[in-house]
C-alpha cells in the first residue's frame, strides 16, 4: 500500500510538471508577442530571427501581419526542429511557435483602430497612441529586447524554442557548440542586415515609401544584444558565484563553525605542505556567494591573519545547495 502511494504521488508530480511546463511556454509566448506588437513592430526595429525577417517583409507586404510571416517561417522550421533536435522537443517548439504569432495578431487587431492601422502600424495609432515611443527609441528598444529575452528564456528553460532563430541556434549548440546566446547573435546580425537592405535603405519598397532610416539598425544591434543577455540570464542565471582558497599553518577550527553554522554551506578541507618549508598546513577551498565573499574574508582575518586566500570567479556551480547538473541535450545560453 505504501509503494502505490509513492507511485502515486511520483505520478502526480510528473504531471503537475508538465503542465507547468506547457503553461510556462505560453506565458513565455505572450510575453514575446508583447515585446514585440507594442515596443519593436512599430518603430521598424528588426531584431532578428523570424520576427526581425517579418518586420522587413511586412514592409514590403503591408497586407500580410508581421505574425502571419511568422507562420510561414516556423512551420518549414518545425520539421527541422522534429528532425534534428527531438520529437518531444519538437511537439512544444511546435506549440510555442504556432501560439507566439497567434498572440501577436491578436493583440495587433485588438491595439490598433482599423485595418489601415494594422498595415501601417503606427505607433500614433497603437492603443490610442497612449504608449507612443515614437521620440523615445532608445528605452522602446530596451524594454521591447527585455520583454523579449525574458520570454524566449521562459520559453527555452520548458524545454521549448519560439522557433526561428532559436531553433537554428539550438541546432548549432548542438551540432557546432556554439554557446546558444552567441548562435542566435550570429543569426540575428544576418536578419538586421536585411533589415538595413530593406528598411533603412529602401531596397524592394516603392519610390519614396521608404518607411526607416539605416540608423535604425543601431538600435535593431542594441535590440539583439539586450535580448541575448537578458535571455543567458533567464536561463543560467546570476552567475556571481566565487571560489575561495585559504591555506593557513593553523587548525581554522573556527572558520570550519562559521562555514558550517552561519553560512550554513559545507566545504572541502586538504591536508597540504608547504613547498619551501615542507611544513604541513591546513588548505580549505569553498564556493559562496558574491555577496558572502568579504564576510568570509574578515572571519579568515580574524582565525588567522597570514593565512593565504585567493578569491576567484566561478564560472559554473553545480552540486547540492547549487544547481543540478544538466541533462544532454539542454538548453544552455552560455
Amino acid at each position: 500500500m505504501k509503494q502505490e502511494k509513492i507511485e502515486k504521488l511520483l505520478k502526480d508530480i510528473k504531471t503537475l510538471k508538465w503542465w507547468e511546463s506547457w503553461i510556462g511556454i505560453t506565458i513565455g509566448s505572450a510575453i514575446v508577442a508583447a515585446g514585440f506588437v507594442y515596443f519593436i513592430n512599430p518603430y521598424n526595429i528588426v531584431p532578428g530571427g523570424v520576427y526581425g525577417s517579418s518586420i522587413v517583409l511586412h514592409n514590403i507586404f503591408p497586407s500580410i501581419q508581421v505574425g502571419t510571416f511568422g507562420y510561414m517561417f516556423d512551420i518549414p522550421l518545425f520539421f527541422i526542429a522534429l528532425l534534428l533536435l527531438g520529437a518531444n522537443l519538437g511537439a512544444r517548439t511546435f506549440y510555442s511557435a504556432m501560439i507566439t504569432p497567434t498572440f501577436m495578431n491578436l493583440m495587433t487587431i485588438l491595439s490598433y483602430p482599423n485595418q489601415d492601422a494594422v498595415e501601417s502600424l503606427n505607433p500614433s495609432l497603437l492603443l490610442d497612441g497612449h504608449i507612443d515611443m515614437s521620440n523615445d527609441l532608445m528605452l522602446t528598444t530596451i524594454i521591447g529586447a527585455a520583454l523579449i529575452g525574458i520570454g524566449c528564456g521562459i520559453v527555452v528553460k520548458n524545454e521549448a524554442t519560439t522557433g526561428g532563430s532559436d531553433i537554428v541556434a539550438m541546432i548549432l549548440q548542438k551540432y557546432a557548440h556554439i554557446k546558444f546566446s552567441n548562435a542566435i547573435l550570429l543569426v540575428d546580425g544576418f536578419v538586421v542586415l536585411f533589415g538595413l537592405l530593406v528598411i533603412g535603405l529602401g531596397i524592394g519598397q516603392e519610390e519614396g515609401k521608404s518607411s526607416g532610416s539605416w540608423l535604425l539598425s543601431f538600435y535593431s544591434l542594441l535590440a539583439i544584444f539586450i535580448s541575448s543577455r537578458v535571455l543567458a540570464y533567464v536561463i543560467n542565471g546570476n552567475k556571481d558565484d566565487k571560489m575561495i582558497f585559504i591555506i593557513s599553518q593553523k587548525e581554522l577550527t573556527n572558520l570550519h563553525y562559521y562555514i558550517l553554522n552561519d553560512l550554513n554551506r559545507t566545504a572541502t578541507l586538504l591536508k597540504a605542505q608547504g613547498l619551501y618549508t615542507k611544513q604541513d598546513k591546513e588548505l580549505i577551498f569553498l564556493v559562496v556567494k558574491y555577496k558572502e565573499v568579504n564576510k568570509v574574508k574578515q572571519q579568515i582575518k580574524d582565525v588567522d591573519p597570514t593565512a593565504f586566500v585567493i578569491v576567484t570567479d566561478a564560472y559554473d556551480t553545480f552540486g547540492e545547495g547549487w544547481k543540478e547538473l544538466p541533462d544532454a541535450g539542454q538548453i544552455q545560453a552560455e
